[in-house]
C-alpha cells in the first residue's frame, strides 16, 4: 500500500464533505505530475492524507483511502465544466481521477508550520515542493503523522 497527500480548498471540498458523501470522485486535477501520480501509481486501498489549503487554517485534517483505480476524468469531456479540455477525447483521455473513501478526522489540525518545523518531515514533498495537489508520502512520514494525529 502506498500513501498520498491530496490538497483541497475546503470551500470547494472539505474533509467534512468527503465524510458526508462516504465515497466521492477526486477530480479536476490539471497538473501533469499530479495526473501521472493518479494515473500511474495510486491504487485502490492506498492511504490519503487530506490537506486543506488556501484557507485560514492550512494543514492536514484527516485521512481517506483510494476506493478505485484511476479512470478518465469525465469533466474533461463536458464543455460546460471548468475542467473541460478540448484536446481530450474518449479514445485519448488526458486527465484522470480516482474515487476516495472517508476514513477519519484528526483530533486536531496538523498545521503546515508544525510540519515544516518537524525534523522527521523535512523530506516530505509538501515541504520540498509545496504546491503539488497530489503527492506521495513516504511510509515513515505516514506513520509519524498518523501517530501524532491519533494519540
Amino acid at each position: 500500500m502506498a500513501h498520498w497527500l491530496f490538497k483541497t480548498e475546503p470551500d470547494d471540498i472539505s474533509l467534512d464533505d468527503i465524510q458526508r458523501a462516504g465515497t466521492m470522485r477526486w477530480d479536476g486535477i490539471r497538473n501533469y505530475q499530479a495526473r501521472n501520480f493518479l494515473r500511474d501509481q495510486c491504487a485502490e486501498g492506498d492511504g490519503v492524507l487530506i490537506y486543506h489549503s488556501s484557507c485560514k487554517n492550512v494543514g492536514i485534517v484527516g485521512t481517506a483511502h483510494i476506493a478505485t483505480a484511476a479512470y478518465p476524468d469525465p469533466a474533461q469531456f463536458d464543455a460546460k465544466s471548468p475542467y473541460f479540455d478540448p484536446k481530450a477525447s474518449v479514445d485519448a483521455p488526458r486527465w484522470f481521477c480516482v474515487d476516495i473513501r472517508y476514513h477519519a478526522h484528526f483530533a486536531e489540525l496538523l498545521p503546515l508550520a508544525d510540519i515544516k518545523a518537524d525534523p522527521k518531515l523535512q523530506e516530505m514533498v509538501l515541504v520540498k515542493q509545496g504546491r503539488l495537489s497530489v503527492q506521495p508520502v513516504a511510509p515513515a512520514e505516514w506513520r509519524h503523522i498518523t501517530a501524532r494525529a491519533y494519540r
